[in-house]
């Protein structure tokens, strides 16, 4: 680890340290693993011992953050990460295992100023700007689906099912009910399990939370579900589209803001039941869609699954029952405050939350700030339309590469506010670097398409 000189960082309460270590003392706490994330979203983790926290939650640990991506480089390498002591949990265990449990750190330099590169701060900074313009939370309900495979060399599949299939007892099923249980005793609450459209393709839906807690919750499901397939000798891949001719996994995120304990989307006396911010904050989103691509569909893979034809949204539009609208109002519960919400349906399940959420709000607020008008839905299925029709209805579509995603990028002064300017030029500098790699391998398909006739 990085030495740093020592000095009073502690970004809680005293109280809520106290708790902490009193839990750690009082479970038996072996050992506390420490999380973060890169900029792409990738966790990182290192142990410490109990006799350690206390020194670790006043103070910080430091680390070398040149090695971690995105981050600083080495002749400006010292950071330090901060837990959060309400992040703590203790880690799914059996009798007679370490018991082990985690919090979520800030990162911040050795001077006690938050990390402009760490992504949990990004998000913070949006949620800044939304108290700002007197907003108090922003609820977020993301769907993530995955698949599982027989294990991490081929796409070997456990199931056959479709969507909501009833399959017998078989590995798949006792596996989702195996991380549930693991998930709920970390304190995420779950509210639905079900098997999705293709084979051996499975979602777990979280009640929907604050975002920041969300976003939490989400690098931790994708580690649970990861280690309990692993356990069980199998493989779980967030992977965007890792069979070709199935469906894709995506990560459908409802949202919504509230004000003073009240849904800020909801008009009962409008047609569609929207206030005028839920309409412009929607419209922020739908203008800015294209721009914001590479952050909620930040891999090469993350193309090959938007697509017509797959459920995956394409086209930049939104409805209020149609899924191949980019942005859908749900109508389980029609002209109900507490379930209005605009549920974006481009997002992969192997994003960054920390950025994507934080994106997704900053789009949604300059909508507001900026008073942008809402088009009229579209309701036809937007596939069966021609490209002579949808330009006459001014419906533009997301990026078709990742290369593309990155161009649009980095045009966006909207990402550059959103995400800063340290992680604004490294993402698209990692990013580019990503597509100029890929564009220049010769794939299976090169060769069966060109190599006999050409």
């Amino acid at each position: 680890m990085a030495q740093v000189e020592t000095k009073n960082r502690a970004t809680s309460s005293e109280d809520s340290r106290k708790r902490t270590l009193g839990r750690i003392e009082k479970e038996g706490i072996e050992f506390v693993l420490l999380w973060f994330s890169d900029i792409e979203g990738h966790l990182k983790s290192f142990a410490v011992t109990p006799s350690e926290i206390e020194a670790a939650l006043d103070d910080g640990m430091g680390f070398d953050g040149s090695s971690i991506t995105g981050f600083n480089a080495i002749e400006e390498s010292d950071m330090v990460a901060i837990p959060d002591p309400e992040t703590f949990q203790l880690m799914p265990w059996k009798e007679g295992e370490t018991r082990v449990a985690r919090m979520i750190c800030d990162i911040v330099t050795p001077d006690g100023k938050p990390y402009e590169g760490d992504p949990r701060y990004v998000l913070r900074r949006a949620l800044d700007r939304m108290a700002s313009m007197g907003f108090d939370t922003f609820n977020v309900g993301p769907e993530l689906e995955y698949f599982l495979f027989r294990d991490d060399k081929g796409t070997e599949t456990l199931d056959e099912g479709g969507y909501f299939a009833m399959t017998t007892l078989d590995a798949a099923s006792e596996l989702r009910q195996e991380t549930v249980r693991a998930l709920e005793g970390m304190g995420i609450p779950i509210e639905y399990v079900h098997h999705e459209v293709g084979p051996s393709q499975h979602e777990i839906d979280m009640r929907f939370s604050d975002a920041l807690s969300m976003a939490d919750h989400t690098v931790t499901y994708r580690l649970i579900v990861k280690e309990i397939a692993k356990k069980a000798g199998y493989h779980a891949t967030f992977m965007p589209k890792p069979i070709f001719g199935e469906n894709g996994s995506g990560m459908h995120t409802h949202q919504s803001l509230f004000k003073d304990g009240r849904n800020a989307f909801f008009d009962g006396d409008d047609e569609w039941s929207l206030s005028d911010a839920g309409k412009a904050f929607i419209a922020g989103q739908l203008r800015h869609a294209r721009e914001i691509s590479a952050v909620f569909a930040q891999w090469v893979n993350s193309y090959k699954r938007l697509v017509p034809g797959y459920e995956a949204p394409v086209y930049v539009a939104w409805s209020r029952r149609n899924r191949s609208a980019l942005i859908r109002i749900p109508l389980y519960k029609p002209g109900a405050e507490q379930a209005t919400r605009a549920e974006i349906r481009c997002p992969d399940p192997a994003c960054n939350p920390y950025l994507t959420f934080a994106t997704l709000l900053h789009a949604g607020l300059e909508g507001i700030e900026q008073g942008y008008e809402l088009p009229e839905p579209m309701e036809t299925n937007l596939y069966h339309l021609t490209p002579e029709q949808r330009k006459e209805r001014g419906i533009v579509s997301l990026p078709e590469t990742l290369g593309e995603a990155i161009d649009a990028l980095a045009e966006s002064d909207l990402a550059r506010k959103a995400l800063g300017p340290h992680i604004f030029d490294r993402y698209v500098e990692l990013k580019r670097a990503e597509w100029d790699d890929y564009r220049v391998q010769l794939t299976d398909w090169e060769l069966k398409k060109y190599l006999a006739v050409l």
